[in-house]
């Protein structure tokens, strides 16, 4: 029979529930900043003696609520909603907390709140941190946020996000489910090359960063590679390019090199269009000429001069020989001289590092 004390804890539970379950929204946003201010950071046996052995009846009101509401909820309640839900998601000990929010929806609702225009990105930063605490759970919890589409919406995110934290948010998650997840890592991998043709910079700097961490994991490249990780290599953003020639002596040993190389290659032909242009277009001078300004191509061009010339120089790990190199033995050689400077300085590291092996 339950002692004085412990019936009392028990009655303040059930007032306390009782009030949640009656309150409209304020009188809950008001009950969340309470329970995020005095149990953030608690491990499951605090959390249980906080709410008398109860704290599960909160967890699922909690869920219910985030379920029902989510897709008009005011943003300020939902981060509130989200933080309070990752008190218990977070707490040591607290995997069956895990499991009673993964078995009405959880995961499925979290990656629904990704997709949501009108919501903000830090609601979406919250959400991404709690389906980062369910991938660190173990492999099944990956397999599971990837069997609910986990990858795609990941992938979008990381994409189309204008806040550069929850960029990196996703591109961690990512990272994870990449990791001890054998029957979904070909998965994220093809996810993340999806992110390469966007307009974000910074989402192809953090895609081409875990392609390179994770092509020792994958092992063989998709030939789906080649082609946007040859159009990032034109891009005027040098963190972008960078890590764009990381990856690429990754690419060697496997079967894609031939496809690479000869991609390189053709990289290095200028542009159709003029190098030359009329220096009327901007001066009174019909007669005068002067250099275009360097556009993406040569820039593309330049990149591929310096990733052949590093590969080519017997200081690289993976030396490539110019006889294995389509169309760059012997005179071959000459294709990539530019007029511009870009792609000249580019094509004077290639032709520098071929004659002195």
């Amino acid at each position: 029979m339950a002692s004085v004390k412990e019936q009392e804890a028990i009655r303040k539970l059930m007032v306390f529930l009782q009030e949640w379950d009656s309150g409209h929204k304020v009188a809950r946003s008001r009950v969340l900043d309470s329970f995020i201010k005095s149990n953030n950071g608690k491990t499951e046996p605090e959390l249980e003696l906080e709410f008398s052995q109860g704290a599960s009846l909160f967890l699922a009101r909690l869920t219910a609520w985030l379920r029902m509401t989510y897709l008009y909820m005011h943003s300020t309640c939902l981060d509130k909603l989200l933080k309070s839900i990752g008190i218990f998601l977070s707490a040591a000990g607290g995997r069956r907390y895990l499991i009673e929010f993964l078995e009405i929806g959880g995961v499925m609702t979290l990656l629904e709140i990704l997709g949501l225009n009108h919501l903000k990105e830090e609601d979406k930063r919250e959400s991404v941190k709690l389906l980062q605490l369910v991938a660190n759970a173990g492999r099944k919890y990956k397999e599971l946020i990837c069997e609910s589409y986990g990858v795609r919406c990941l992938a979008e995110l990381l994409a189309t996000s204008t806040s550069a934290e929850a960029q990196e948010d996703a591109q961690v998650l990512l990272d994870t489910l990449g990791r001890g997840n054998p029957k979904y890592q070909h998965q994220v991998y093809k996810g993340l090359i999806a992110v390469l043709p966007c307009a974000s910079p910074r989402a192809q700097q953090l895609a081409l960063q875990t392609l390179g961490a994770m092509q020792e994991l994958v092992g063989e490249a998709p030939p789906a590679l080649l082609e946007p990780l040859l159009a990032v290599l034109g891009s005027a953003h040098l963190e972008v390019q960078h890590e764009a020639l990381q990856l690429l002596p990754a690419l060697l040993p496997l079967r894609v090199r031939p496809a690479l190389l000869a991609a390189l290659v053709t990289a290095l032909t200028p542009p159709g269009h003029p190098a030359l242009a009329s220096r009327s277009e901007s001066t009174a001078d019909p007669n005068a000429l002067c250099p275009r300004e360097p556009t993406l191509a040569y820039i593309q061009q330049a990149a591929a001069a310096k990733a052949i010339g590093e590969m080519w120089s017997p200081f690289s790990s993976r030396p490539v020989c110019c006889h294995n190199v389509p169309f760059m033995a012997g005179p071959g050689c000459n294709v990539c001289v530019s007029f511009h400077s870009t792609g000249l300085r580019g094509a004077v590291l290639l032709k520098t590092t071929i004659f002195s092996t």
